[in-house]
């Protein structure tokens, strides 16, 4: 993978961390944090997620962002520095699909609100038809919910773990289902004892 700061702090965006005295800072830490491929913490964090959301550019250069959702985990990591999802029926407005024909050049977040952490990616996609897609990728992308109609395959160029501040704090649905559920249970039981104790002194 490329270095970060080498992609991303170019021309007016260089010029600005100069004048504010942080572009050699960046330029020494930036080394540090480049890697050829996924670690093993990158890969258990990208795998956990739920949802990411991916920017594209349309022919003019505007950029759209879009989100995309599945069940935990439907994102999956190909190889060393791929990542790989089903993707599902939409609004059928095609935009990002119509984009990465023209460039292929996105930019993905994966959140953790709960933990406060934040992964951005930049890469290379592709959106294919699961018709024009590996048979046996479209099998193991299937979480078997709903059927997949794209295969959405992402090249990893760059990467950077990014800044917690601001990041607002948010429940998952499956985890407060959990924990709202284990004590539901416990205080149903506890309600169903002491209605039969209240009914044995009532006798």
């Amino acid at each position: 993978m490329d270095n970060y700061a080498d992609m991303m702090f170019q021309g007016a965006v260089a010029d600005l961390q100069r004048a504010e005295g942080t572009f050699d800072k960046f330029q020494k830490f930036y080394v540090h944090r480049t890697q050829s491929e996924l670690s093993e913490d990158d890969i258990a964090f990208i795998t956990a997620r739920d949802s990411f959301y991916i920017s594209s550019l349309n022919d003019q250069g505007w950029p759209y962002i879009q989100h995309r959702g599945g069940a935990r985990g439907f994102v999956q990591v190909l190889g060393a520095s791929q990542l790989a999802c089903a993707d599902y029926v939409g609004n059928k407005q095609f935009i990002t699909m119509g984009n990465l024909m023209a460039d292929d050049r996105v930019s993905l977040f994966f959140m953790d609100y709960l933990n406060h952490t934040r992964l951005k990616v930049q890469g290379r996609a592709t959106l294919k038809s699961v018709t024009d897609s590996d048979p046996k990728l479209v099998a193991q992308l299937d979480t078997g919910d709903t059927p997949a109609q794209r295969i959405l395959t992402i090249d990893i160029v760059s990467m950077d773990w990014n800044c917690p501040k601001y990041i607002p704090t948010l429940y998952p649905e499956d985890i407060i289902r959990d924990v709202i559920g284990q004590q539901m249970g416990k205080l149903q039981a506890e309600n169903e004892a002491l209605k039969a104790e209240l009914a044995k002194l009532r006798g």
